[in-house]
């Protein structure tokens, strides 16, 4: 009697496990980002290649010799920290001190301890130890990634199987391997494939039949201009860019205080893919927005908004040394803002000349210079303080107040403005005439006794004169401008600097001063001159988004591409460096990079050209011969099965129980957390049931819901261009066993009843909710025999009624946690 009960039980796993895990690229950029720099500023001096005597026989500049260990055995157990030498000797434990003379910091150790936890991921290959690149700039031009984008005409000039000059980049791929591609997907696979990878939500039965009978040759373009259009098309794909960005609601590490409006940012972020911003006006905006003009006052509070994006980075408040603390935090917006325009690493440089691409230490600091002239407003800062709230955010403009200034206020306002300059570049030199006084140099003079006493006079007048005139700036900017919200972003700083190079990365241990400035490897024809009176964002921020950079229209299209074939052109989708994946259709990229650039840098229109190819339409079909000769599917002769990511499931889950609430929610729930993340703070609100899209859940660090955490969601700490896909036994077991998932069946069961009079009619459409298609008759047979013999098996006491929906209940969960609702095909 249970038998089929079992049996769907079987499906449900057997379903879960059937693709293979594909984890390791998030684990390898957190190794670069967290744990090699670690390693190379405290253990290389005593265990690596160069060291004058190896300590304990032990090398940790190779993955080899990690593992291998030393004179103690294996420095580490992947997965296991407790019983890692490494962790045991880093946190001072059982008489063994790594480092001898200093414990790392909390925030280090935690790191290495995360990363051993995470299986220790290691990209280094090879038993030798390189620091830094050896490749000269002009060898280093040749790579593939740094030569101009060059548009080359496909070879192929088919006009009977092609319908884009997309189809024929592939084509010629496909014969040059001798491959041809499979049939095409049918209707209903085909709108439920680009329904989910444009809005995330499944379409509805009604979509589904109104686009398999429209006979119109322009039937599924029509389908496409409509998604394109909807609200839910920024979400799904402002989500994708948030992941990138590193998105979360706190500053995690140690003290991990809430960030209440860094949501502002991530609301910005959905509504620049819905109104189709061009894309190099949106990263202009997010590096330089406070920098840019503005039309009026709401395009202005829009590009402040922009620059959340750089102030939403991890940090960590623990950090008493306020230098340490300001190059780390400058040392995450490089990572952020290199690796998600540009796809480069060269946050790894910042210890040594990079590993393996040539990007000198000095380009770094030359980055670092610009980013330590920009003052974060994110509301914390560090320092032992209860709460970590004493820091500042920006204010935009009201603009439902209008202003109460008048001309006069308006002039007053410059010449305060103007007199505050002339303050602050005088306590800047004050400043600096003490610092040389107090370090014994003689190049400008000794300042001792008397004079020493008159300098620090002078300073005193001038902090207090630029204090007086900043209170008079605030208050008049008050009636000029009338303060509304307040949102995290950055401003130049008071004081600008060019950075020196920190010796192995260490604060205390300062090299030559570095003139801000760019990427040198980087050939951009009319590259702008870093404003000595800026900070330089907006120059690098033009620099960035000129066409002329090889890197930037590449990486993003080879961006759009990923998240619609569920692989991209270059397979290192956050790497374009020396590690990367060459792509598999080089002069593809390139036409995509130049028609993305060419046609306004807009996303919408990338994707449409995309999509409407007929090699995003074909099916998923296996074919033997082309399996033994692609068996990844590189040259794309079929369309890849995909797991859809936890947003997806949990909003289709949502829709096809009719319980989604489509409405943007005001704010988030992390407002409602006071206090440190697991500590003081309640955090009952980030776990409350809620029926929005998950575009709009909380991410709090270290706390993201169940879930987005089983599924694989991005670590809202590193830039994740590529989640992993992992298939683990808790995801099948959260399928069967979750209330969520079994309120959702509830729903759809219910729905799933009242659509229909007969049992064979409601059968079809729970299967149509689900997989945007009918039952076929063993299915249908399947189906019935199962409500029957379930309904059988319960308490006969139960009223039928009751037995026979809770029969449809389970098995509307069958088909949720089926294989075939977590994927496209």
């Amino acid at each position: 009697m249970r038998t089929l009960v079992i049996v769907s039980f079987l499906l449900v796993v057997s379903a879960g496990m059937a693709a293979a895990a594909d984890s390791g690229a998030t684990g390898n950029d957190f190794f670069e980002k967290k744990v090699r720099p670690v390693l190379v500023a405290n253990c290389y001096q005593c265990h690596s290649a160069t060291a004058k005597e190896l300590q304990g026989k032990l090398r940790l500049d190779t993955k080899d010799g990690i593992r291998k260990g030393g004179e103690s055995g294996p420095a580490l157990v992947p997965g296991k920290p407790e019983e890692s030498l490494l962790i045991q000797a880093i946190q001072h434990l059982d008489g063994v001190e790594m480092p001898p003379k200093k414990k790392l910091p909390d925030a280090a150790i935690a790191d290495l301890v995360k990363w051993v936890e995470m299986g220790a991921p290691d990209p280094r290959v090879g038993n030798t130890s390189t620091v830094g690149s050896k490749i000269s700039k002009i060898d280093a031009r040749k790579h593939w990634s740094f030569q101009p984008v060059k548009v080359i005409p496909p070879a192929n000039k088919d006009t009977v199987w092609s319908r884009s000059e997309i189809d024929r980049y592939i084509v010629d791929g496909l014969q040059a391997k001798n491959l041809r591609p499979v049939a095409d997907a049918d209707r209903h696979t085909l709108i439920r494939r680009v329904y989910i990878d444009l809005i995330g939500l499944p379409p509805k039965p009604e979509e589904v039949e109104a686009f398999v009978t429209d006979q119109s040759p322009n039937a599924f373009e029509k389908v496409v201009d409509h998604l394109l259009g909807l609200p839910q098309f920024g979400e799904r794909w402002g989500r994708h860019w948030l992941d990138v960005a590193r998105y979360g609601e706190s500053t995690g590490k140690e003290r991990n205080v809430p960030y209440p409006y860094a949501w502002r940012y991530r609301d910005y972020v959905y509504d620049a893919f819905n109104s189709d911003k061009p894309y190099d006006q949106f990263i202009r905006e997010q590096i330089a927005g406070d920098l840019l003009p503005a039309k009026n006052d709401a395009e202005r509070n829009e590009h402040i908004t922009a620059t959340g994006f750089l102030a939403i980075g991890v940090k960590g408040l623990n950090e008493r040394n306020r230098e340490q603390y300001a190059m780390d935090v400058a040392d995450e917006q490089i990572d952020v803002s290199t690796r998600a325009v540009m796809g480069l690493s060269v946050a790894c440089a910042r210890c040594h000349d990079h590993k393996f691409d040539p990007i000198p230490t000095t380009d770094y600091y030359a980055l670092a210079g610009i980013f330590r002239s920009t003052e974060v407003l994110s509301g914390v800062k560090p320092g032992n303080n209860k709460t970590g709230y004493s820091g500042e955010f920006v204010s935009l403009v009201d603009l439902t107040k209008k202003s109460t200034a008048d001309g006069d206020d308006r002039r007053d306002l410059a010449k305060l403005k103007g007199e505050l300059k002339e303050a602050e570049v005088a306590l800047a030199k004050t400043k600096d005439l003490i610092a040389d006084a107090k370090k014994g140099n003689d190049k400008k003079g000794k300042a001792k006794g008397p004079a020493f006493r008159g300098i620090r006079a002078a300073n005193a007048r001038e902090e207090a004169l630029v204090a007086e005139l900043n209170g008079k700036v605030e208050e008049l900017e008050k009636k000029v401008i009338p303060q509304g919200a307040s949102v995290m972003g950055v401003k130049d700083a008071d004081r600008l600097m060019n950075c020196k190079v920190n010796i192995r990365g260490e604060v205390k241990d300062l090299g030559p001063e570095v003139t801000r400035g760019y990427v040198s490897v980087l050939t951009v024809p009319q590259s702008p001159d870093i404003n000595m009176k800026q900070s330089g964002r907006l120059q690098l921020a033009v620099w960035m988004t000129n066409k002329t950079n090889p890197l930037t229209a590449r990486v993003m299209a080879n961006r759009v591409w990923y998240h619609l074939f569920g692989s991209g052109i270059v397979g290192t989708v956050d790497n374009f460096g020396a590690l990367s994946e060459p792509p598999t259709h080089p002069e593809l990229l390139d036409y995509l990079a130049h028609r993305f650039s060419e046609q306004g840098w807009s996303v919408k229109k990338l994707i449409r050209e995309i999509v409407l190819s007929r090699t995003y339409q074909l099916s998923s079909q296996h074919n033997e011969n082309a399996y033994g000769v692609d068996p990844d599917n590189h040259y794309l002769w079929r369309m890849s099965r995909r797991r859809l990511d936890a947003e997806a499931i949990r909003d289709s889950m949502l829709a096809v129980s009719g319980k989604l609430d489509l409405q943007r929610p005001a704010g988030s729930l992390a407002q409602q957390v006071d206090g440190e993340v697991g500590r003081r703070a309640k955090t009952d609100a980030l776990k409350r049931e809620v029926t929005f899209r998950s575009a709009y859940l909380p991410l709090v660090r270290g706390m993201v819901p169940e879930f987005l955490g089983i599924f694989d969601v991005a670590d809202p700490e590193l830039v994740v261009g590529q989640r992993d896909v992992t298939t683990v036994a808790t995801q099948a077991l959260y399928m069967m066993n979750s209330p969520f998932v079994h309120d959702q069946a509830a729903e759809m069961a219910q729905r799933t009843v009242a659509s229909a009079s007969t049992d064979p009619a409601r059968i079809d459409y729970a299967f149509r909710l689900a997989f945007a298609r009918g039952a076929d008759a063993k299915e249908q047979e399947v189906s019935h025999a199962f409500l029957t013999e379930y309904e059988s098996s319960l308490d006969a006491s139960k009223p039928s009624p009751s037995r026979r929906q809770e029969a449809w209940t389970k098995l509307c969960h069958s088909l949720l946690a089926s294989g075939e609702f977590r994927y496209t095909y």
